[in-house]
């Protein structure tokens, strides 16, 4: 599979040969989802809490006498029941992570990738550099090629002037090669692969 290479000039610098196993695969809704949900779990805080009614300050002292009251029988006044007391069965800090195979996870790579791909919403960049960090001018070659709702994936480290450049422009990510993931794939239009990310992402799957 060969896909055209662009450049934020609006030049073709060539064409690079994307690799089957890689980008060809048929796209499965169900790993995607899959994944989507491994991420979204795993990222929770998971922080939730209140207070029991051992967590509520006061005395323990059996307030009514059990007979003789003509009212209900009760201990403290602590329990969920009144005002200022504890809650029952309410959240506690837990973790809201899953589990999933990490072939699982690398197969739901190649499908977001091979769904990019297959859409014809994947593009190829020579290089993401720009000599200025200036948004505006960042911001116009974005829209001229097209790629004002993207994901812009480059090397091991990202050009620190396009990065500034980027981080106040709306719907557009820039991530290092090591930050790719299914979800921030998936939740742009685009995926913009520069050359460097290229040959490290078929270096990863080989």
């Amino acid at each position: 599979m060969e896909i055209k290479v662009t450049s934020l000039s609006g030049k073709s610098p060539g064409k690079v040969s994307l690799d089957e196993t890689v980008f060809g695969l048929e796209p499965r809704q169900d790993i995607l989802q899959r994944m989507v949900r491994y991420q979204l779990l795993k990222r929770q805080a998971g922080t939730h809490a209140v207070k029991n009614r051992a967590d509520i300050a006061g005395s323990m002292r059996k307030f009514v006498r059990q007979k003789g009251s003509g009212g209900a029988r009760h201990s403290t006044r602590k329990v969920n029941i009144f005002r200022s007391g504890g809650r029952a069965f309410g959240p506690t800090p837990r973790s809201h992570a899953i589990a999933l195979p990490k072939k699982v996870r690398q197969l739901a790579l190649k499908h977001a990738l091979s769904a990019k791909a297959k859409s014809g919403d994947l593009v190829v960049l020579d290089k993401a550099e720009v000599k200025e960090a200036k948004t505006s001018a960042l911001r116009a070659a974005l829209t001229k090629a097209e790629l004002s709702n993207a994901l812009i994936i480059d090397g091991a480290e990202v050009d620190n002037n396009f990065a500034l450049a980027a981080r106040n422009i709306p719907l557009v990510d820039v991530l290092p090669i090591q930050g790719i993931n299914v979800y921030d794939i998936l939740r742009r239009s685009k995926l913009v692969l520069t050359r460097a990310a290229l040959e490290a992402l078929e270096a990863r799957f080989a």
